[in-house]
């Protein structure tokens, strides 16, 4: 496996292989198994098409920080990243420091559509999605692959690029991968480390909450404020600070109707830790 730091030796080692299929994995680093199945899944899709090149990045991106938000306390761990890349099948990873990928204030910047991203996360953290698919767009241009995977945990995030790569005709597909959970029901996250052990316990109830409303609606009950009301309520009343709990329509996250695919969302803080999950109905 290679580490390369900069754009040009990356372009320079993908040249050698020009023919060689690319998957790329896009990551903040801290790495959890929920990356490393993304990065199995990728070697996986690329051997049952006559192999290719596994990329990941590493790069903890400002762009998709708010002045309040834990850019500056976010874990860098690129050694021990590096060691459970190379374990899961990772041919090269890129990790760029800020100003090789921002050589000079990053003006040019993508903008999704208002309907899908400034609902949900988009409302609660503006600019977001801005700064997501800022970054996304520019790695695409760097590494040039033609499947790019992304978990499921982000699902209003991995709807967003698939607009963007769709309505920009760029010839990737992406591939989400399906959330990776601990063995007691905890959606994996690089900022669950920043739980302590009675948090992550209490933790649980966040996608309990998400199970309660989905069942509630598989029952028939179809006031969907007061089931969100709800919802929202049951984690106040266990300390979380929630920012919302909601069910929405599968395919475009707009608000659930009856007898279309539903996906219920929350996004609570636990202390001064955030949290999102999502289960799909």
């Amino acid at each position: 496996m290679k580490l390369i730091h900069d754009i040009a030796s990356l372009r320079e080692t993908l040249a050698a292989s020009l023919q060689a299929a690319r998957a790329f994995v896009p990551t903040m680093g801290n790495l959890h198994e929920g990356h490393l199945a993304l990065i199995r899944q990728a070697r996986q899709a690329l051997d049952s098409r006559g192999g290719g090149v596994v990329v990941a990045s590493i790069f903890v991106n400002r762009l998709q920080f708010a002045p309040h938000e834990d850019f500056d306390r976010y874990p860098r761990t690129l050694a021990r990243d590096c060691e459970l890349l190379q374990a899961a099948g990772c041919d090269v990873v890129f990790a760029p420091d800020e100003a090789e990928l921002y050589p000079e204030p990053q003006g040019y910047k993508v903008h999704p559509p208002a309907e899908l991203a400034d609902i949900l996360e988009g409302h609660f953290r503006p600019g977001f999605f801005v700064g997501v698919c800022t970054v996304v767009a520019k790695l695409f241009n760097i590494v040039q692959p033609g499947l790019a995977l992304f978990g499921k945990k982000d699902y209003q995030q991995l709807m967003v690029l698939r607009r963007m790569v769709q309505q920009m005709a760029l010839p990737i597909e992406i591939i989400g991968g399906e959330t990776v959970r601990s063995a007691e029901g905890l959606a994996l996250s690089s900022r669950n480390g920043y739980l302590s052990d009675t948090q992550r316990q209490e933790a649980l109830h966040l996608s309990a909450t998400l199970k309660a409303l989905l069942a509630r609606w598989a029952a028939g009950e179809r006031d969907l404020p007061q089931l969100e009301a709800d919802a929202m309520a049951a984690l106040s009343a266990q300390g979380w600070q929630p920012d919302y709990v909601c069910l929405r329509r599968q395919h475009d996250l707009g608000p659930a109707v009856a007898g279309e695919p539903v996906v219920a969302l929350a996004a609570a803080k636990l202390g001064q830790t955030r949290l999102i999950d999502n289960i799909e109905g």
